[in-house]
């Protein structure tokens, strides 16, 4: 069983392999990433080529095979380094090829996966729209009416992660539109499928570089062998997928705290006031230290939260412990990471006020973590609902 408590010495060996890519690869891209919104269309090729895409996918369809936990250490590391990408990287391996790999057909499975795990296909998950974003199940107005051997699409989503580069959407559409949250269908549309486009690009605060868009269908047809699960159970997909999103959302937030914290160390160190390293002071190094106990506590609730995917079967997830356990990790991770980065730019004091600073373009990321996959609100709820039930 794994220790909570510290990473494995073949994690740790992950980590440190993923570390030097991220440092070596990952890095130089993130700052015209995030000066212009810059994709860079190699990266994901490459990332297949050393085998770090379709981490939890069976070696069948191209996968490394690896748990979740091996995944979170992979998005930890890098994280730290360019957590635009990283964030791409997440919503490309887990939100779509994992849950692909979970309730898809072999015949899914077979024709998409291999491609998504070499990186020479782009994959994304389309559930939020204009309208639905909390309760994006039962104010869902995307539509998909059955059309002899396919099926149309009708609608809109908004805020999807590597909208703008996806090769293959993982799409939530009514099949059903009296059934409230029930009654949805999830479906793989891809880019060149009639009716599909993107209607915009959207600019961002922070994670800039990660390509995010509004898409848009219009009368799109989508081959009926293209539904991803059973017709009319896309809530239970979209459920399971929920709790094994939030929990793998969580390493990028102590990615980004670890390079906050030495980036702050090394700044007190080398900046000079009143004939000295600031680093002497101690109110600076009462900061430094909230940030270290603060980065170590997230580890050990992001690793609690990724341990406990592992042992949870399919079609377990969005009820019970897991439900309750992923929304905690994720809520005071990202909340914690807000304090981390407010210390870690008041240390750099102006120079992290600066837009084109390291610190400042890791302090604009961290509100978006406090929102994505269930907002801060929406954690609370559920935390308190499993408490209660």
């Amino acid at each position: 069983m794994t220790n909570l408590f510290e990473l494995s010495d073949e994690q740790q060996g992950l980590l440190d392999h993923c570390d030097r890519i991220g440092r070596d690869v990952l890095y130089p891209l993130s700052g015209r990433m995030d000066n212009e919104e810059w994709w860079p269309s190699e990266v994901f090729p490459r990332l297949g080529e050393l085998g770090l895409l379709g981490v939890t996918v069976g070696s069948e369809y191209g996968g490394a095979g690896m748990d979740f936990l091996s995944s979170g250490v992979i998005l930890q590391a890098f994280s730290r380094w360019n957590h635009a990408l990283a964030l791409s990287w997440v919503a490309h391996d887990n939100l779509f090829a994992n849950n692909v790999y979970a309730n898809g057909s072999e015949f899914l499975k077979k024709k998409y996966l291999p491609d998504v795990c070499a990186g020479t296909k782009i994959g994304a998950l389309g559930l939020t729209e204009p309208g639905a974003g909390s309760d994006a199940l039962g104010s869902m107005h995307t539509t998909a009416r059955k059309d002899g051997d396919h099926y149309v699409l009708n609608g809109s989503k908004i805020y999807i992660t590597n909208g703008a580069v996806a090769d293959v959407v993982l799409v939530y559409a009514k099949t059903e539109k009296d059934a409230g949250s029930k009654g949805i269908t999830a479906f793989l549309v891809e880019k060149d499928f009639p009716g599909f486009k993107v209607a915009q690009k959207l600019i961002k605060m922070g994670f800039r570089g990660s390509q995010t868009a509004e898409l848009v269908f219009e009368e799109c047809r989508v081959p009926s062998e293209n539904i991803v699960g059973e017709l009319g159970q896309g809530h239970r997909v979209v459920m399971s997928g929920l709790d094994l999103e939030r929990a793998m959302v969580s390493p990028i937030c102590v990615g980004i705290a670890e390079r906050a914290l030495e980036l702050a160390v090394d700044y007190a160190k080398t900046r000079q006031q009143f004939g000295k390293p600031i680093a002497s002071f101690q109110m600076v190094q009462s900061r430094l230290a909230d940030m270290y106990a603060n980065v170590e506590t997230m580890k050990l609730m992001t690793y609690r939260a990724l341990s406990a995917c592992q042992g949870v079967a399919h079609g377990e997830a969005g009820r019970g412990e897991i439900h309750k356990v992923t929304a905690a990790a994720i809520m005071f991770v990202s909340n914690t990471l807000n304090k981390v980065l407010d210390d870690g730019v008041q240390v750099h004091g102006g120079s992290g006020y600066i837009w084109e600073s390291e610190i400042n373009r890791l302090f604009r990321a961290t509100k978006l973590l406090e929102i994505g996959a269930g907002t801060t609100e929406v954690r609370k709820l559920i935390i308190a609902g499993e408490l209660l039930r």
